[in-house]
C-alpha cells in the first residue's frame, strides 16, 4: 500500500473552529488516541503471523497510515482546544491500557479468524469516519475524516484479500465465521474506546479520577453514536458479512442492515436518556 497523502495534503488554513460542539472535540481526542496506539497492534499481528513476511509488510505498512490518522487527529483536535495536549494524552493512555505483545496465537483461535476480526474493525472505522464527515460543517475536520475512511476501506480490502488467502482449503464454518464477526463487533464496547475517552477527557483535568469503564464507554458512545445514519450502518453490515463469506447484497443482507440500524436508533435514544 503506497501512502497516498501526509500531514500536508491538508489545508490546515481552512480551519473554522464556530459552531463546533465540544462533544464532537472530544470524541475525535478519544479517535486520535485508539489511532495512534496501531503500533501495539502491529507487533501482536507480526508475532502471530510469524511465517508470514508478506502479512507482516503489510501489517507494518497498515500500522504506520493508522499512526498518520492519529497524527491528523490529533492536530485537530490541538487547534479546536488548545488545552489538549495529544502527547500527554497519548502517554495517560498507553500507561492504562495495552494489549497482549507476548501473544504468538491469534485471540481469534486461527490465523483466518483473526483477519475476519481485522475486516470487521476496518468496517467499523471507514463507516465511522464516513459518519463524522457527513456530519460536521468544518473543512478541516471534514477533509481529514473523508481521507481517513478511504483509508479505512482500502484497509479493510487489504485484510480481505489476506483472509481469501488464508480460507483456501480451510473452510471455516458457518458458525465460527458468524462468532468471531460478532464477537467483534460486540468489543467495540470494551476498555479500548472507554479508556481513551478517560485518557483524553477526563485524566488530564482530574489526574486523580478513578477510571470507570461503564461511564466513560457511555460518555464515549454517547458522543460518537448519534453521528451515524442510516447510511453509514447498511455499508458497515454489507462489509462485515462479505468478511464472514455472505452475499452482502442479499435479502439477509437487507435484513441485518435493517435490524441493525433498529438497534443503532435504540442504542442512540437510551444513551440520549442516559446523558
Amino acid at each position: 500500500m503506497a501512502q497516498h497523502w501526509t500531514l500536508d495534503s491538508i489545508d490546515w488554513s481552512r480551519f473554522q473552529p464556530d459552531g463546533l460542539s465540544a462533544e464532537l472535540i472530544n470524541v475525535v481526542k478519544a479517535a486520535a488516541l485508539v489511532e495512534a496506539n496501531a503500533a501495539d497492534y502491529v507487533t501482536y499481528l507480526c508475532n502471530i503471523f510469524v511465517d508470514d513476511p508478506k502479512f507482516q509488510d503489510a501489517a507494518r505498512q497498515w500500522g504506520a497510515e493508522e499512526a498518520q490518522h492519529g497524527a491528523a487527529l490529533a492536530r485537530w483536535a490541538e487547534m479546536a482546544d488548545p488545552d489538549f495536549s495529544f502527547e500527554k494524552s497519548l502517554a495517560l493512555f498507553r500507561k492504562g491500557y495495552s494489549i497482549p505483545l507476548d501473544a504468538t496465537d491469534s485471540v481469534r483461535g486461527s490465523l483466518a479468524g483473526e483477519l475476519i476480526a481485522r475486516c470487521v474493525v476496518e468496517s467499523g472505522t471507514s463507516s465511522f469516519y464516513s459518519a463524522i464527515r457527513d456530519n460536521t460543517d468544518e473543512p478541516v475536520l471534514k477533509e481529514v475524516c473523508r481521507r481517513i475512511a478511504i483509508d479505512e476501506f482500502f484497509h479493510y480490502q487489504l485484510f480481505h484479500r489476506h483472509l481469501n488467502r488464508y480460507k483456501a482449503g480451510k473452510k471455516l464454518s458457518v458458525l465460527g465465521r458468524l462468532r468471531i464477526a460478532i464477537g467483534r463487533v460486540q468489543e467495540a464496547e470494551d476498555d479500548e474506546l472507554a479508556y481513551a475517552w478517560f485518557a483524553a477527557n477526563v485524566l488530564p483535568n482530574n489526574p486523580k479520577a478513578q477510571y470507570d469503564m461503564k461511564a466513560n464507554s457511555t460518555a464515549y458512545w454517547h458522543g460518537a453514536m448519534r453521528l451515524y445514519q442510516k447510511q453509514h450502518i447498511d455499508n458497515a453490515v454489507r462489509m462485515i458479512l462479505r468478511a464472514a463469506d455472505f452475499n452482502h447484497n442479499g435479502r439477509f443482507a437487507g435484513f441485518a442492515s435493517s435490524l441493525s440500524w433498529q438497534f443503532i436508533s435504540w442504542r442512540q435514544r437510551r444513551l440520549e436518556k442516559a446523558a
